[in-house]
């Protein structure tokens, strides 16, 4: 578990690069609007968003899933926003709808784009600030959770990502403040609306770009220090003990007996040793890639005591950047929980009604993985009773909410490795305007197969 614990020198790497391409974006964006024509800076404008859509989702597609994207997303909706906020004035002015200062329309001589781009930055930054405690229902975070194989394990690497993140954020939402109020001040105490001479270009032009400069400066030296805090501490792991480390399989149970499970109730969290969490005792680790299943049923057998349950391959992950995988596996006994009192293992039954309690009021006694493991679990079961496999709501009453139990489990064949039915739950007639989106979906993707949802 140690080695699952450690961080990847190249995920805080890519923690300052994904905010280093943010950063950049803005400043090209600025720069070049400045060297063409005023009425293309609404297209530079866009043109950097679908750059910065295209590296989002080409690091989704090449595995960077242990790096948060909400920086490069936040200024994407920054930029996308500056530019539909720009294009919107410039219509209301030819519309005669009402009256706009000529630096807001990009056909006049001066057009001032910071006028417009740092108050809209600094609310979208502001927005991602409020909402840092609900980032798991942005669709970009959902999409990350789903795809993260398992670096969502790692709590040291989760409460990193968290927390760097969100003081990413803040320090962005400080600086397009400041930046709103310098400008939006110059602007309407000292700008004289004749031409733009040498103070005005420096304020509303390069004054930006020198605050990107500083604060990209900064940030390199937060990021080395950082790097040299968790080296001391051996929390990092370099790419030549990566290159030199043996493949792991860790393999976790849960052994289930009609609606009870199996579980430790003072287990010990491995990111706060301190702390008392409730998972499952049947964890143990090889030091091979794979495991073939005959193995893998004789280990549990061992653990467990009882021989002649049935297993069951739940869902497993593979970590890229430790060369670990975590498969996780039912064992289902059968009969009742009392001719099973004499576990290899310390814990206790527990009705899995009680685990859904805990789980929806107080996930925190649960470790984190069973966290995880228990929402896939609920996702795919009970998006299947809900929906079909186009997405549709199988009953007409919307208000339909299903519950599960360990029985249904066992009975169920779902294939729990397919995320099919996870993308379906973040997917589906609930979205508003559904048809059209699941239309325009395909029809970008350039594919015509149903179920297309990526």
């Amino acid at each position: 578990m140690k080695d699952l614990g450690k961080i990847n020198s190249l995920q805080l790497y890519n923690l300052w690069k994904n905010f280093t391409v943010g950063l950049v974006t803005l400043i090209a964006t600025t720069a070049i609007s400045r060297m063409l024509p005023y009425y293309l800076s609404p297209v530079v404008s866009l043109v950097a968003a679908a750059i910065l859509y295209l590296y989002i989702y080409n690091s989704k597609s090449e595995g960077e899933t242990s790096s948060c994207m909400i920086v490069p997303y936040a200024v994407l909706v920054g930029l996308m926003g500056y530019s539909f906020v720009t294009i919107i004035l410039n219509v209301v002015e030819t519309w005669g709808i009402m009256h706009v200062p000529a630096e807001f329309i990009f056909f006049s001589d001066p057009f001032i784009p910071s006028l417009i781009l740092t108050p809209v930055c600094f609310l979208v930054m502001l927005n991602y600030v409020i909402r840092h405690k609900n980032f798991h229902k942005c669709s970009i975070c959902k999409e990350c959770k789903l795809h993260s194989g398992n670096a969502s394990t790692n709590s040291v690497l989760v409460r990193l990502l968290s927390h760097e993140t969100y003081f990413q954020l803040k320090n962005l939402t400080i600086m397009f403040g400041i930046l709103a109020v310098i400008i939006w001040s110059y602007y309407l105490i000292f700008y004289v609306n004749i031409n733009l001479n040498a103070r005005d270009s420096y304020i509303f032009i390069w004054l930006m770009i020198i605050f990107f400069v500083l604060d990209e400066m900064y940030f390199i030296s937060r990021y080395f220090n950082l790097y040299l805090d968790l080296k001391e501490n051996d929390e990092i792991i370099s790419p030549e003990e990566l290159h030199d480390m043996s493949a792991k399989t860790y393999l976790r149970y849960y052994v289930i007996c009609g609606n009870n499970m199996f579980l430790d109730c003072h287990a010990l969290d491995p990111g706060a040793p301190y702390k008392e969490i409730i998972d499952t005792p049947f964890f143990t680790k090889r030091t091979v890639n794979g495991i073939a299943v005959d193995e893998v049923k004789r280990i549990i057998e061992r653990m467990t005591g009882y021989p002649g349950g049935e297993l069951r391959f739940f869902y497993g992950r593979k970590n890229i950047d430790h060369k670990n995988s975590i498969l996780r596996y039912f064992y289902f006994l059968d009969g009742d929980v009392s001719q099973y009192q004499d576990m290899n293992v310390d814990g206790e039954w527990i009705d899995f009604e009680k685990v859904k309690y805990l789980y929806s009021n107080n996930p925190g006694k649960l470790s984190p993985i069973a966290v995880i493991d228990t929402t896939r679990l609920a996702t795919i079961i009970l998006t299947e009773k809900i929906f079909d496999d186009n997405g549709f709501r199988k009953s007409k009453i919307k208000m339909y909410n299903p519950s599960f139990n360990l029985v249904d489990v066992k009975k169920s064949d779902l294939d729990f490795q397919d995320d099919k039915w996870i993308e379906i739950s973040l997917f589906n007639s609930d979205t508003p305007m559904y048809r059209l989106k699941r239309w325009w979906r395909g029809f970008i993707s350039g594919s015509k197969r149903k179920g297309q949802w990526r």
